[in-house]
Parts: C-alpha cells; sequence; structure tokens
C-alpha cells in the first residue's frame, strides 16, 4: 500500500523527465519528497550518494538522473556516456540496496534494442543483436541498469524495476541543435529560421527512418502509475516478473513527415533539406508495449498536441532553456 506521506527519492529533477516526474508528484498529493541539487549532491560520488540514502532513509527511489544526447553527442563523447551514466545508476541502486528501500524504478532507453530488430520491439529481444553504433556506449550503460536491478532482485529478493521508454520531448528538454534528441533540436532549428527569416532549414540524414515519439508527461504517467502512486493504478505488490517493461506510444512516423509536422506548428513557410552526408541512426524503432498495456497503462497524448504544448513552452522559455 502506498501513502501519501512516504518519502520518495527523486533523482534527476531539474531534467526534463524528472521534472515533469516531480510535478506529477505534487499533484497527487506527495510532499515528502527528496529532491537535492547536484552542488549539494553529487550522484557519481558514491559514498555521498549512500550516505544520503541511509540516512534518510526513502521508502522509494526513482532513478531520473542520466547523462543523454542525440546522434552527435553520443557520437563524440563516448566515454562520458558510458562512464557517467554507469556511475550514477549504480551508485544509486546499489546504495538503494544498502539502505533497504523497498520500490525503486530505473529509467532506461528503447536504444538498448539491437539496431536490426524486428517490430514492434518487445521486451524478449534484448542481448539478441548489434547496437546501433552511434549510441552504443549509452545503450550499453541502460542494459547494464537493467541487468543490476534484475540481478539484485534476484539474489536479494529486492523489487526494483526498470522502465524503457520510446524517444521523448517536452518542456525542461535540451534544445541544443546538435546535443538535442530530434524533436527538440527540429523545434529550435525551424524556429530560429523563421524569426531570421531563413529560406531552408538543413535535417540530417535522408528523412526516411521511422521514430515513436512520447510526450515526458506520459512518461511520468507511467512511472507513478506501476509504482502504484497514481489513483486507480498497478501496484507494485508482486515481485517482477520481467527485467523490464517497454513503455511507449505505440505509433510511428517517419523523420521527414515529423519535420513537415513541426515546420507547421512552428509556422515555418521555407523549405526543409536533408543532409544525406549525416548518419540515420536506426532505420526504426517501434516499442512493442503490450505488457504495460495488458497492466492497464496507455499514453493519453497525442503527437500533434505535444509538438504545440512543447512549442508554446519554448517560446514562454527562451531566456532559460538548456542550449
Amino acid at each position: 500500500m502506498i501513502y501519501l506521506e512516504d518519502k520518495i527519492f527523486l533523482a534527476g529533477h531539474k531534467g526534463m523527465v524528472g521534472s515533469s516526474i516531480l510535478k506529477l508528484l505534487k499533484d497527487q498529493g506527495f510532499k515528502n519528497i527528496l529532491i537535492l541539487p547536484r552542488k549539494e549532491l553529487d550522484l557519481l560520488n558514491r559514498a555521498n550518494v549512500e550516505a544520503l540514502l541511509k540516512s534518510e532513509k526513502p521508502r522509494i527511489v526513482i532513478t531520473a538522473a542520466a547523462k543523454v544526447g542525440g546522434i552527435y553527442a553520443n557520437d563524440n563523447f563516448p566515454a562520458e556516456f558510458i562512464h557517467e551514466n554507469l556511475t550514477i545508476q549504480n551508485n544509486i541502486i546499489h546504495g538503494a540496496y544498502l539502505a533497504n528501500v523497498e520500490k525503486l524504478i530505473f529509467l532506461g532507453s528503447s536504444c538498448i534494442y539491437p539496431k536490426l530488430s524486428s517490430q514492434p520491439m518487445s521486451e524478449d529481444i534484448l542481448l539478441s543483436g548489434q547496437l546501433e553504433p552511434t549510441n552504443e556506449p549509452y545503450a550499453i550503460a541502460k542494459i547494464a541498469g537493467i541487468k543490476m536491478c534484475e540481478s539484485y532482485n534476484r539474489q536479494y529478493g529486492c523489487d526494483f524495476r526498470s522502465l524503457m521508454p520510446t524517444n521523448l520531448y517536452g518542456p525542461n528538454d535540451n534544445f541544443d541543435t546538435k546535443n538535442a534528441h530530434v524533436i527538440p533540436a527540429m523545434l529550435y532549428k525551424f524556429h530560429n529560421a523563421k524569426i531570421n527569416k531563413l529560406k531552408s532549414v538543413e535535417i540530417w540524414g535522408t528523412g526516411k527512418p521511422k521514430r515513436e515519439f512520447l510526450h515526458v508527461d506520459d512518461l511520468a504517467s507511467a512511472v507513478l502509475y506501476i509504482l502504484g502512486l497514481e489513483k486507480e493504478s498497478y501496484q507494485m505488490n508482486t515481485k517482477p516478473m520481467t527485467s523490464h517493461i517497454n513503455v511507449g506510444s505505440g505509433n510511428e512516423i517517419m523523420i521527414s513527415e515529423l519535420a513537415e509536422i513541426i515546420m507547421d506548428v512552428v509556422g515555418f513557410k521555407g523549405e526543409i533539406l536533408f543532409n544525406t552526408e549525416m548518419p540515420d541512426g536506426t532505420p526504426r524503432k517501434l516499442l512493442d508495449t503490450s505488457l504495460i498495456n495488458k497492466m492497464g497503462w496507455r499514453s493519453s497524448i497525442e503527437l500533434e498536441d505535444g509538438l504545440h504544448s512543447t512549442y508554446d513552452w519554448l517560446c514562454s522559455n527562451l531566456e532559460s532553456i538548456r542550449s
């Protein structure tokens, strides 16, 4: 049984995912939420993380902290991506075990699956083929997190769950045109082109790959649903039957079609140019979400609605966005 007074440690509350989870927790009435800025808790410091969890004794831990980025960032900073992500998740998961944390959610990414997977990608194809080279270090770190949670459940009887969301977007995202994921990068590019009256916008790749997108508020809803924190939600009252759970919208769109929708959302009247010398990444990525759907959760935010609200947020926060 979950109670509103339960202490919840949310790691990564300043990021896109963490800030959405924090807002939803507050909206649901949870007040005992432990959040600390980086200057007070360095998640890369194992001793500090373990000391905090032992002293605060949260009942629930949500791991939304990670180093993330798009194709350019993953391809150019692979050492940082694998080192920082492994270190952060190892510190939190092991620290949660030492502090006898009752429930933990670890958040990963759909990039854990093989590059040339059958579609849609179900949980059981993990480790069945080669990963996409451009984000392999990040993917390996996330796979390690899944297996760490699974191993602690098996050996120590923990209740640590891993959720694997598809491509995310929404408020508080990173809108840097080189380091960002596809939607925020496109929104910012098209916005700048409109403001500066440019004739065209360049998009990396051929535009042919297909992607699935999920609004970050939908992911926050899934996290709380699996934990049993949302009203009428699934209760984490049984030991995990699977190593991880996919979270997605169930819909996919070609990048070229996405660019046209974003161009319309922003109001840019110019031309889209595809730079075919830049990598496409994985040809297609669609998650099989039948497991979480059977548990009773489904996404509720349509892509175009989510793009409009995200662009509205961008326009209202141009002076302070992380770009």
